[in-house]
Order: structure tokens, then sequence, then C-alpha cells
């Protein structure tokens, strides 16, 4: 079963120093149709303009992954992190119990292009964590482990059972991604062109899979996806 998320479906909000597209319900945008998919709850799709950011707020039991796909990110928090998050870069913290931090743009000409995924942890109340992850070696046509429960293969360790994955294709390649039992598949294609189980997705467009026993990949345009196999 294949269900569709169209870019221009999502919620946006532009306040000047921050253009945002959300595919599920957040902030003031509420759709009670997307309010997630499974455990995956927020793909915030962030432009921030050069100069600006998000200052210091706390977040409590949530897994946030950050993905940035141009420019560079700042990130501060309160266990003593502080990082330049580059193009091709997956950031990783787990709220747990309790966490501050902040996100800002250092350049002062170039916008930054990110993605923010949240996803429910498996228990409340853990200690916070950090990790950061290069997709750098993930070549064309290739599907990379980013995130998973057991950290296996050099994803980062979360504490959910949910394996977060990064497809790149070109045109002409082909990938796949096999699909267990009883698990469910949310496709978000961050850039460029692709067809997913013989849907055409283009950017910020999404797909959703049930009773499917793989995800089936083929560019179009230079592109990346990315991949959710959740329980």
């Amino acid at each position: 079963m294949k269900m569709l998320r169209r870019s221009e479906e999502r919620g946006h909000v532009n306040h000047g120093w921050l253009d945002t597209y959300h595919t599920f319900s957040f902030g003031d945008y509420y759709d009670p149709k997307f309010m997630g998919f499974r455990t995956l709850r927020v793909i915030n799709d962030d432009k921030v303009a050069a100069g600006q950011g998000f200052g210091t707020h706390p977040h409590r039991d949530m897994e946030i992954i950050t993905y940035v796909l141009s420019g560079a990110l700042e990130h501060k928090d309160s266990m003593g992190n502080g990082r330049i998050i580059k193009p091709g870069e997956f950031q990783y913290m787990a709220a747990g119990s309790g966490v501050t931090h902040s996100e800002f743009n250092p350049s002062e000409k170039e916008g930054v292009h990110l993605l923010q995924i949240w996803i429910m942890p498996d228990q409340r109340g853990l200690k916070p964590q950090y990790a950061e992850r290069s997709a750098a070696d993930v070549k064309p046509g290739q599907v990379a482990l980013i995130a998973s429960k057991n950290g296996c293969d050099g994803s980062m360790a979360i504490n959910q059972d949910a394996n977060v994955l990064l497809a790149r294709l070109t045109p002409g390649h082909k990938a796949t991604h096999p699909l267990a039992p009883n698990r469910f598949a949310w496709v978000h294609l961050a850039e460029g062109e692709v067809t997913v189980n013989g849907e055409t997705l283009r950017a910020g467009d999404a797909i959703a899979l049930s009773e499917e026993t793989s995800i089936e990949l083929s560019g179009v345009k230079p592109s990346q996806a990315l991949i959710f196999d959740l329980n």
C-alpha cells in the first residue's frame, strides 16, 4: 500500500529569516491526517538566512537528527558540544531527560538548507546523547545506514527500533532496500527526482509504504532520498 505526500501540500511558513516546510503537524501548522508516521514525528525542511538561527531552547524525550544539504549550521548544546555541521553531515541528539541547544547559520552571505527529523524514543527520561555521521562515503546507487537501534555498520545508535538510511542516485542508477515483514517505510526526497516503487517523487515529496517487501528507487536526476524503516 502506498500513500503520497506532495511537497506543495506540506505546511509552509516564511518568517523571513526562516523559510520552512513541515511534512507533519508542527508549531502553528496542524493537520490531523499528518501527525507523524509510526514513530517518525517531524520532518522540517528549513532554509535559514545568513547570520540567523534558532536561539537556545529546550527539548525533552525526542530523538533529533539533523542533515545539512547546503551551507553550514553551528550547533551548541548543554552537554558541551559545539560543532559546525557541513553539507553531507548528519548530527544526532537524544534529548532524553532534558537538553538545551542552539542552531545558528555562521555565514554572513550564504543561507543554510537542512532537514530536521524527530523520532519518538522507546523510553522517556533517558540520558541525553550526541553523535555525528558523515555521508561523504555514500556513492550513487548506494543505500547507507545512518542511524539504527543497535548502531551497526557504523551508524549512529538511537533509542528506537528505526533505521534511517540515505540513498544517493544519479540518472540511470537504481537502488533497493528490503523491508522485513511487519515493517513500514517513509521515503522523503531531499533533493532531485526519483521513482520509488513506480511513483515519481520530486524534491520535498514523500511516500509511505505499508505491506511492501522492498523499496525500489531509480534516479531521474541527481538525488538524495532519506528512507525511514520503521516498526
